[in-house]
């Protein structure tokens, strides 16, 4: 068994390592730690709560996106003006923000506070999530956001869909299911991100904590990884911390959002515990982020070797129980 973790352990990192060098972010930009969720012989398994049936290979990010990765964004698209409301004034509120905003419109500049640059960017609408990934997904820098892995119709923007050949995106709910609760080894759903019965609540650093939730005010988010814990795939803070944002549509003007957050009790972030949150600015709080996903690139040889290599590697692993 401890071998085999091992093992486990060294095929999965190399697969980040593949991944991240694949997905690169440009020169001076803020990576993204990208993980592989695949698992060919029952890629399209679902759990039976109805969710995780996947039958693609895909990459997530290790973490949550960060107050440094989303205030390099708005530095990059709206330095000049903020003409779609990415920034929220809350940002800069106390304990719970992370991201300042100084100047006038025109010369606009954004920074981290302190020590929380690492922390998960809060105080995001579903569309802030689908700029930032179009941002991603057409490359960054003075890249356009209304178009990409998203197109958003400032006329009709509700039940936008991901485009066909997006490449950087909002998870699905399915995706981020499968990241989340699904064991390659035993072939099957676990309860809790991470395995195990519900997480021991509390901030890092008290003894047993293992994830950031019901705890009381003044606490905010907390760096991402503080916990360790990490999912079959290498994930981190799919559970607790804050809630998670997916594409899937729950109602009109309404998404789902999964793994309950710094404000709730560690049941919330059961496998079968999901919450259905606005759209628009209405829902931006302190207690509500986003992860990005990717689809594993098309890339010319020896990459794509490389890369299906290591996919070999990860299922033979598996295999070996």
């Amino acid at each position: 068994m401890q071998k085999r973790n091992r093992s486990l352990d060294l095929a999965f990192t190399l697969a980040a390592a593949v991944l991240t060098a694949l997905l690169a972010a440009p020169a001076g930009s803020t990576p993204i730690d990208w993980r592989l969720v695949s698992n060919p012989t029952v890629s399209n398994t679902k759990d039976d709560t109805g969710y995780g049936a996947v039958d693609y290979a895909y990459a997530i990010a290790a973490h949550e996106t960060t107050n440094a990765q989303y205030a390099e964004f708005l530095n990059a698209v709206a330095s000049k003006e903020d003409l779609h409301g990415l920034y929220s004034h809350r940002m800069n509120l106390g304990w719970r923000g992370g991201i300042v905003r100084e100047g006038t419109v025109g010369a606009f500049s954004y920074s981290v506070k302190a020590g929380r640059g690492n922390n998960p960017v809060n105080y995001v609408s579903f569309f802030d999530a689908l700029r930032f990934t179009n941002w991603l997904n057409n490359g960054q820098g003075g890249a356009d956001t209304e178009v990409g892995a998203y197109t958003l119709n400032a006329s009709d923007p509700g039940g936008v869909l991901r485009n066909e050949g997006a490449q950087i995106f909002l998870t699905s709910e399915d995706e981020w299911y499968k990241a989340a609760f699904f064991d390659p080894i035993s072939a099957s759903f676990m309860d809790y991100a991470g395995g195990g019965g519900a997480p021991t609540c509390g901030l890092p650093g008290v003894p047993g904590a293992t994830a950031n939730c019901d705890t009381p005010d003044p606490n905010g988010p907390v760096a991402v990884g503080s916990y360790g814990n990490p999912t079959s795939f290498g994930t981190f803070d799919q559970g607790g911390n804050v809630w998670e944002l997916t594409e899937a549509i729950h109602s009109a003007g309404k998404r789902i959002m999964r793994g309950g957050s710094m404000v709730n009790p560690g049941s919330w972030e059961a496998s079968d515990v999901r919450a259905a949150w606005n759209e628009d600015s209405t829902g931006e709080h302190y207690a509500v982020g986003f992860r990005v996903g990717g689809m594993v690139p098309y890339v010319p040889e020896p990459g794509t070797a490389l890369l299906v290599g290591v996919g070999l590697l990860v299922l033979g692993v598996s295999k070996r129980r």
